[in-house]
């Protein structure tokens, strides 16, 4: 079998409805996958990791393209929504695509009307790092250093909108009484940057991005978000553990094509992500990235979708939010 006609396959054994109702496609030129952040954040991890297999699936080279700015990464999911809908042009995105009306009182589209939802691609922790020049080893001496320190707090984000500023958020809820300025960084790479060099002393990431500095002791981690553990960084107590149970928020991500792409590409395409997954797994699994078969169709994906934005956007209103 030659690699140009495995899409065929895919679509046919996994979303064989869709396959026999629409004709067959399959990608003519290479397909721009668009991550709306800059690099080094786990946006851009989890895409870079699939991007080759992807690639190998469809026949097609999968390209990375990193298009950075605007609230919830506005500008390159701008981009995708007005491209061309031939299932060559695909955004690739966390949990902030849903949030942004939350940020923005002007949107340019549509988080889901202006989309074909493609393919859930995975949940992963959340992980608070601080500067590990920093007194602090334990959520308890963190808490103390903040409290003692509230006012004269920087705390990076990977800019308004994103994973890691809704996770923020949700952990400034927790600990009422503490002043912290939020920096807002061009995505999780920078943020990143800014704690290791000191500029801020904390920030919340996906462990996916944040493993290999944790690993390499240019930052120190506190605590995994929600109340369990994550398998890939084991001796991380959860926020429950650490006595802070009400800090849990995850990150999620996304592929997702401009509205009205015919739905044999996006068939083929979920059908292509969604064999990734599987063959990544190993891979994947060691970013933290926790697959969620139950969203495997385009249809659940979906409906994923319109839950997640309620509830995200709940979030940011209670922590007082308001569009801009």
């Amino acid at each position: 079998m030659t690699i140009t006609r495995r899409p065929l396959l895919l679509a046919g054994l996994l979303a064989p409805a869709i396959a026999r109702a629409q004709p067959a496609w399959r990608p003519d030129h290479p397909i721009r996958a668009v991550v709306p952040f800059a690099p080094g954040g786990a946006t851009d991890v989890v895409a870079r990791v699939l991007s080759e297999t992807m690639g190998t699936l469809l026949g097609q080279p999968v390209v990375i393209e990193n298009r950075a700015g605007g609230a919830a990464g506005l500008i390159g999911t701008d981009a995708v929504a007005k491209s061309a809908p031939d299932g060559h042009t695909i955004l690739i995105h966390s949990n902030a695509h849903v949030i942004a009306p939350a940020l923005v009182s002007r949107m340019p589209y549509d988080p889901i009307a202006d989309f074909a939802m493609v393919a859930h691609l995975g949940v992963i922790p959340q992980v608070l790092v601080v500067n590990p020049r920093l007194p602090m080893t334990d959520m308890a001496s963190l808490l103390t250093w903040l409290r003692a320190n509230s006012g004269k707090i920087n705390f990076a984000s990977a800019g308004i909108g994103s994973a890691n500023h809704l996770a923020s958020e949700v952990f400034r809820a927790a600990v009422p009484g503490v002043e912290m300025q939020m920096v807002q960084y061009r995505g999780g790479g920078p943020a990143m940057a800014a704690v290791i060099s000191g500029e801020a002393q904390m920030a919340i990431d996906p462990v996916a991005s944040a493993v290999p500095h944790i690993r390499g002791g240019t930052v120190r981690a506190i605590a995994v978000a929600g109340p369990t553990r994550a398998a890939v960084l084991p001796e991380v107590p959860s926020a429950t553990e650490a006595g802070l149970p009400a800090w849990a928020a995850g990150a999620w991500f996304l592929a997702a094509a401009p509205a009205r792409t015919p739905p044999a590409a996006v068939a083929t395409l979920n059908a292509a992500f969604n064999e990734a997954m599987v063959r990544l797994a190993p891979r994947l699994g060691e970013l933290g990235v926790e697959r969620q078969p139950q969203y495997a169709t385009p249809e659940a994906v979906l409906a994923y979708v319109r839950v997640e934005q309620e509830r995200s956007i709940a979030v940011l209103r209670a922590a007082g939010v308001v569009p801009e």
